[in-house]
């Protein structure tokens, strides 16, 4: 079964690969291998939460911001041929957070989760977590 059909089984559906802010592509491929730029926590072309993580926005919420940010790559990765994603390599997140807040890890459980979900491989997807104190648009987190 394709990741489509994975998603359409979740009652997913994938949105538009958001419009770039900036001069860049969302999503570029090189053999077998789609790398996406950076991607927001957007729905419906809107920002979903705004604030730092461990002020404004609470690990549920960051969590789930960090859920859409890999929901909007798997959308950009699609004008590749969504279908033909096996797995996804490498999670790379960015969690705008408090100078006393630690759980960036945490944060980005909501991402993982989801990029297996939607990729033939069904276990963990190896991460990377960074934190920042702060990003444009005061966005909690971004995925990479």
């Amino acid at each position: 079964m394709g990741p489509q059909a994975r998603l359409r089984d979740l009652g997913l559906e994938l949105p538009f690969a958001p419009a770039p802010a900036g001069s860049y592509v969302p999503a570029t491929q090189t053999g077998n291998l789609i790398f996406t730029a950076g991607q927001l926590p957007l729905r419906d072309g809107e920002l979903h939460r705004t604030g730092k993580v461990g002020a404004a926005v609470m690990l549920e919420e960051a969590q789930e911001a960090a859920g859409l940010c890999g929901f909007n790559a798997v959308a950009a990765e699609k004008a590749g041929g969504l279908d033909n994603l096996r797995d996804v390599v490498k999670v790379t997140g960015f969690v705008a957070s408090t100078p006393g807040f630690n759980g960036q890890p945490d944060v980005l459980s909501g991402t993982p989760s989801f990029s297996s979900r939607s990729s033939a491989r069904r276990d963990s997807t190896p991460a990377r977590p960074w934190a920042s104190s702060s990003f444009p648009l005061t966005r909690p987190s971004r995925w990479r």
